[in-house]
């Protein structure tokens, strides 16, 4: 980065707040990896379960950690063998080891856990595994992964996983990463899903229901598609998902290559409020799939968390901008790219709308209870748009492009993005960020 184009100049952050969810997360040590062992009964919901956590100390540990909700565990093995003592209360399982280790050393642990999995409960509803109709549904975000399994549920925490899923044949599993096998045995089915991606515990997801699998097209993008869905549900949700492929063109085009190997939509019979996604996967109520414009912008915005959320993960909750503004603004670039309305409209539509709300949110620290306001993800939308409008068309594209080729698969913060962004236009932009991410009135568009 040349001299002079750093963060800008003057730029005047909050100070440092005490962390949106400080009962989770824990230090001491990085998770690697997770290998998880699961044998569900859909219907009592019934988990038997062996979870293998292989993790590294960064200071001297006597004892590990872990975020786990409700299940209960029956034994934690250390993998040389040994039986170790735990204490699970208060949904933190501190497992103590049989000596201190060192900075640098692995450590390897193996959870046998079961029970009947629920949502952990949150401000946002509950989190996490949920029951379906005739199925389960896992969506985490922000805080819902320890429902499911023991984890250091921390965002700026990547790891790779295997998960292996056992439950009746009559059900397809989708999970996480490549499907590596499927062994049948019996009334039973077995499920190996490997997730070689570096992937933070709240985009690990399990997905369990009476669905086929169907392949959508996927030249025009050059990723394999594919929908899973009901039976019943599979001629309206290819419908809806018929520009899918467009999209990831048009994305792949603007904002860099897509991040992972494939993409799979998942449609629920059951309805849902909203969508969601995890990594390589979004999920869908049978209600969602519409062509009209709330239909679609919703495809479009799961679809653009694959490169801003999943691969470019933020390491703090308050940068959630860094997500939801960006998968708002794809709404729009979609919107632009397939003549429909163009970005400017959309982003003057909704500049009048939230210059009628109340003006109380700092973009760059929203704080948890404004976290998925609608107002965070329209104001971050609207400072791209800003950005675009202030540095120019060539440049602005070329910022994302630089953002997501170089965080790739990483960690992120709104720092290192007003880093990139000035760095890219050869001028400082702190001035700009100040006003839109770290003040409460909204900026002029062309200001």
């Amino acid at each position: 980065m040349s001299a002079g184009h750093g963060v800008g100049r003057g730029l005047s952050a909050p100070a440092a707040a005490a962390p949106y969810f400080p009962r989770r997360g824990n230090d001491g040590y990085v998770v690697e990896h997770y290998e998880l062992t699961l044998d569900y009964r859909v219907g009592p919901n019934r988990l038997s379960a062996v979870a293998v956590v292989r993790l590294w100390a960064t200071s001297a540990l006597s004892s590990v950690v872990l975020d786990f909700a409700d299940l209960r565990v029956d034994r934690v093995i250390l993998e040389d063998g040994r039986r170790l003592r735990f204490d699970h209360r208060k949904e933190k399982l501190r497992v103590m080891l049989p000596a201190a280790v060192a900075a640098g050393e692995q450590v390897v642990l193996e959870i046998v856990y079961r029970g009947a999995p629920r949502p952990t409960p949150s401000r946002y509803g509950g989190l996490g595994w949920e029951q379906l109709a005739d199925g389960v549904l896992v969506a985490s975000q922000p805080t819902g992964a320890p429902s499911w399994f023991p984890c250091n549920d921390r965002p700026d925490q990547k790891a790779t996983y295997r998960i292996q899923v056992t439950t009746a044949s009559q059900y397809r599993v989708v999970a996480n990463g490549r499907l590596a096998g499927v062994a049948h045995s019996g009334s039973t089915s077995t499920w190996t899903f490997v997730q070689d991606g570096p992937m933070a515990t709240y985009l690990a997801t399990l997905q369990v229901g009476v669905y086929q699998r169907v392949e959508l097209p996927g030249g025009a993008g050059g990723v394999p598609l594919a929908v899973v869905a009901p039976a019943r549900r599979l001629a309206a949700a290819r419908e809806a998902l018929g520009s899918q492929d467009a999209m990831v063109a048009l994305f792949g085009r603007l904002f860099g290559p897509y991040p992972f190997g494939a993409y799979t939509v998942v449609v629920t019979e059951d309805r849902l409020e909203i969508p969601v996604e995890a990594q390589g996967v979004s999920m869908f109520g049978s209600n969602h799939m519409e062509m009209d414009w709330e239909g679609q912008r919703l495809i479009a915005h799961e679809l653009a968390h694959q490169w801003f959320g999943n691969s470019l993960t933020l390491g703090d909750w308050r940068d959630i901008w860094l997500h939801e503004g960006f998968a708002c603004y794809a709404e729009w670039l979609w919107s632009e790219g397939s003549g429909g309305r163009s970005a400017d409209e959309h982003a003057r539509t909704w500049h009048g709308r939230l210059a009628r709300l109340p003006q109380d949110v700092v973009l760059a620290d929203p704080g948890p209870a404004d976290l998925f306001d609608d107002r965070v993800y329209k104001r971050g939308a609207l400072t791209l748009h800003a950005l675009r409008l202030s540095v120019g068309e060539d440049v602005f594209f070329s910022v994302l492009r630089t953002w997501t080729k170089r965080f790739r698969h990483a960690t992120v913060s709104t720092a290192e993005f007003v880093q990139v962004a000035s760095a890219v236009a050869g001028r400082d932009l702190g001035g700009f960020f100040q006003a839109w991410l770290f003040e409460t009135p909204l900026p002029a568009l062309d200001g």
